[in-house]
């Protein structure tokens, strides 16, 4: 059994960039690690579990038979698209595993030229189905005259590499644009706020390309879909509603955090 582990988690490790990536994302020491992978060495079922939670196996496949386990994953490759065909074959959804963690809804918070020195607030949503992490965005609300914003919808997917979450969304329903986040947990007990950046097309003038730091802050799951979509809209930056934490990571390079 040892030793079928030792080969499976080689195996399946080799499809990971590098063992210190693993290591790193687990949270394992990697010469704990080195002496499984050498198999010198078994995990303690906490740790077992650890790692097939990671790379999205079962226990127990870990512990098959190599040439089993081997041919389950050829046939899982086999059914996946050429990367030739379709070179984001094997973008979504990376880590299916670490991004499961940070399903459920957010607001989103950027600075927009479209409104200087004021905050964009909308909702966005990640919800799994067949295996992917599907996202949808919403932006609406008021303007800093209280003028009703045109509802603008994104729908979109989310993946998970090198402890980073990429999401990439398109808006069909107006003249259709790409939008695309990167985002970056604290620490992987830390999943309130999600920090990183965003790139995308303002509202106005003339939907010229821009880019803002973002900031996502979960939304509980006690609050109704109504209130949250309530709370979307165009805000000044010195807004009470506005979470310090938000403010002032959005405006930390700015210039403008010490006006307040």
């Amino acid at each position: 059994m040892d030793e079928n582990f030792a080969k499976n988690l080689r195996h399946i490790c080799a499809e990971r960039v590098s063992t210190a990536q693993i290591c790193r994302e687990i949270g394992i020491n990697p010469q704990q690690f080195n002496r499984y992978l050498s198999g010198a060495g078994m995990p303690s079922a906490h740790n077992l579990r650890r790692i097939a939670l990671y790379f999205d196996v079962m226990e127990h496949q870990l512990l098959s038979d190599n040439a089993t386990f081997v041919a389950a994953r050829g046939h899982l490759n086999r059914n996946r698209p050429s990367v030739h065909k379709d070179p984001f074959a094997n973008a979504f959804p990376g880590d299916l595993a670490r991004l499961r963690h940070y399903a459920g809804a957010y607001h989103i918070h950027f600075l927009t030229p479209s409104w200087p020195d004021h905050i964009m607030i909308g909702a966005t949503f990640i919800d799994e189905e067949n295996g992917q992490m599907n996202t949808r965005t919403i932006e609406r609300g008021r303007g800093p005259s209280q003028e009703r914003l045109q509802r603008t919808r994104y729908d979109g997917r989310c993946s998970f590499h090198g402890s980073r979450i990429f999401v990439v969304e398109f808006e069909s329903e107006q003249e259709g644009s790409i939008t695309e986040t990167v985002l970056y947990p604290a620490h992987r007990q830390q999943r309130t706020y999600l920090r990183g950046m965003t790139l995308g097309l303002a509202w106005r003038p003339r939907r010229m390309p821009y880019s803002s730091r973002a900031i996502w802050k979960k939304i509980e799951s006690r609050v109704s879909l109504r209130s949250a979509l309530e709370k979307c809209g165009i805000y000044p930056v010195n807004h009470a509603s506005i979470d310090p934490t938000i403010r002032n990571f959005l405006l930390e390079k700015t210039g403008m955090a010490g006006e307040e």
